[in-house]
């Protein structure tokens, strides 16, 4: 892999050469040898299918900031997309979402069976720690990663942000941003803590961009919930109009299309806001944090 800084100008070919460079080191790293061909068929499917690859390049961007060396970002990198798709793949399944499509295409529970998208869930999982302890960096650094995965995922975080949307009960909005600050904002946040981590920042540093992921994670669920309730299935890529279905409380259903529009700008600027100590270092990950909120699908 190339060894060229990430993220050293916010235009399209940064971001393009990002991309690839995300997806070069998804396929190379994931560890399929030994899966049956069936299971190792799902995870190729569930992660190197279509994606935006937002939370990877947070990683990368991050990491860029904090100085630090490409190799080990890639693999920090690799390890939050297949936890990504793994949650994808799980909140899919009948017993959680019930989804039919994911990225504009058949979830993959309808592709592989339940049995076989379950299993590539945990699969992925054990893929992204697998992909960290291999990591070219320091044990103290891969100690800190593997914690916060392990933290990021579980009963405090993705997997407890999940039973709290399967309860149905968040009425307010403060109670619904502490259910999207589990299930959605703590990958985002962490995607952004890693890249971070791999680095070398001053402490007050290091919390300026724990925050930005923090406040950009529940300005990319307000916008999820807006393109939810307006936007088209076409360019989703999943059912539209699936919350209002199903009864779910957002931030739509609790403040208005107009509401959210207007409460996402404001957490916008609040995440763009943390960003201030880096001044332009931070461009190009101000810029993706724009394009993860003011995105169309």
């Amino acid at each position: 892999m190339s060894t060229a800084k990430v993220g050293d100008a916010g235009g399209g070919g940064a971001a393009q050469g990002n991309l690839e460079r995300i997806n070069a080191a998804l396929a190379r790293l994931l560890p399929t040898r030994g899966a049956p061909p069936r299971l190792a068929d799902a995870m190729r499917c569930a992660v190197l299918g279509r994606g935006k690859r937002l939370r990877p390049q947070l990683t990368l961007l991050a990491g860029h900031i904090a100085d630090a060396a490409p190799a080990p970002l890639e693999h920090a990198a690799a390890a939050v997309e297949y936890i990504h798709a793994s949650s994808l793949i799980h909140d899919d399944l009948p017993a959680m979402d019930d989804d039919d499509l994911r990225r504009g295409e058949s979830s993959l529970h309808l592709r592989f069976g339940e049995a076989i998208a379950i299993l590539t869930g945990d699969a992925l999982q054990a893929a992204a720690f697998a992909t960290l302890a291999a990591a070219p960096a320091s044990a103290a650094v891969v100690q800190r990663w593997t914690r916060l995965l392990g933290e990021t995922i579980g009963a405090a975080g993705m997997a407890g942000g999940q039973a709290l949307d399967l309860q149905g009960d968040a009425g307010t909005t403060a109670q619904l941003r502490a259910l999207y600050d589990r299930k959605t904002g703590a990958l985002i946040r962490a995607a952004v803590a890693m890249g971070a981590i791999a680095g070398t920042l001053p402490d007050e540093e290091a919390a300026a961009l724990r925050g930005f992921g923090g406040e950009i994670g529940v300005a990319f669920q307000l916008q999820d919930d807006i393109l939810n309730a307006i936007g088209s299935t076409a360019t989703l890529g999943k059912p539209q109009g699936s919350d209002q279905r199903r009864g779910k409380v957002t931030y739509v259903s609790l403040l208005g299309v107009e509401g959210a529009k207007n409460a996402a700008r404001q957490q916008l600027s609040r995440a763009l806001g943390r960003l201030a100590p880096f001044g332009r270092r931070a461009d190009a990950l101000a810029a993706l944090g724009e394009r993860m909120v003011r995105r169309a699908r």
